[in-house]
């Protein structure tokens, strides 16, 4: 990789933004709803002040785990450049003192680099920004099914046995997915229209916070060390922003995962919070709180919440 020419005169004057504190748990009823939102276009990709940290830990894992974090099927290859093209032309556009093109070569001025746009799309997507993106397919028998992924922060899944199968086949260890959100997933999807995005937040308590997380999900049977003393900073909230839009020429769905991990401190400083994260807690299901992985901390969280609302 070379270096690019000087950053323009932008990046003097526009910082990388504090990380935004989403906050999507519900202190009602426990819903399982898709909670769709319109994105404008400017807005589809985030960017913040962990940008030049995300973006080493995401070559560290291409260097050193590729095979747990970028695959694709045979056939996926026009939707993979499609999604890339799209992503550069967005970036130049949107964001012209951070991003620059110059015929079929990408410069990042954030970090210093400058990226070939001819070969190895999800590769390229990766080194690019904090997203991960999945491209789902539709089969002719109307299902729709994952071709290809750079998936560097999964939240307890692994590619490897997800790559070529069908969405709902995919979200079969989901509590409740079938029942609730198969079908209504579907038929957004199916609907989605090339221009229009979309997103959805999706929240968990970890006590890790690890960003590169193949596996975890229903481990239960373990001895927790967080107590209620230790619980604000062991304990965090991972959120999922999670983004949908159709590629206009291949048809394809780009499915995008921008992960936030906030210790859950700050979030129960908030006020307010700590009662409605409480309530929020002791909702879900215990299908729900199994699959979570949260029963070894269960008690500690609920001790640690209690103390604060």
């Amino acid at each position: 990789m070379t270096h690019p020419p000087a950053a323009p005169a932008l990046w003097d004057t526009a910082p990388l933004p504090r990380a935004p504190l989403y906050l999507p748990y519900d202190p009602g009823a426990f819903r399982m709803a898709l909670g769709l939102t319109v994105v404008p276009e400017p807005a589809w990709i985030e960017f913040d002040h962990h940008y030049p940290a995300h973006l080493a830990e995401r070559r560290r894992l291409l260097a050193h785990h590729r095979p747990e974090v970028l695959d694709a099927t045979p056939g996926s290859e026009p939707m993979q450049d499609e999604l890339l093209d799209l992503l550069a032309t967005h970036l130049c556009h949107h964001h012209p003192g951070w991003f620059t093109r110059h015929g079929t070569t990408l410069h990042n001025h954030l970090l210093g680099e400058t990226l070939p746009l001819t070969d190895d799309p999800l590769d390229r997507i990766g080194r690019l920004v904090q997203e991960d993106f999945c491209l789902l397919r539709e089969e002719p028998d109307a299902t729709l099914t994952l071709v290809a992924a750079i998936l560097c922060f999964p939240s307890r899944w692994r590619l490897s046995s997800k790559i070529g199968r069908p969405l709902g086949a995919i979200h079969g260890p989901v509590p409740l997915y079938k029942d609730k959100l198969e079908r209504p997933v579907d038929r957004f999807l199916a609907a989605l229209k090339a221009g229009r995005i979309a997103q959805r937040l999706n929240w968990s308590i970890m006590d890790d916070a690890t960003l590169f997380q193949p596996t975890g999900h229903g481990v239960n049977d373990g001895e927790s060390q967080v107590t209620p003393d230790t619980a604000g900073e062991a304990l965090v909230m991972r959120v999922e922003r999670q983004t949908f839009r159709r590629l206009p020429t291949t048809g394809g769905i780009a499915f995008g995962i921008r992960v936030h991990v906030t210790p859950l401190a700050p979030i129960v400083a908030q006020p307010g919070e700590a009662a409605r994260l409480l309530a929020a807690v002791r909702a879900l299901p215990p299908e729900m709180e199994r699959y979570k992985s949260m029963l070894p901390f269960r008690a500690a969280l609920d001790t640690y919440l209690e103390r604060h609302a």
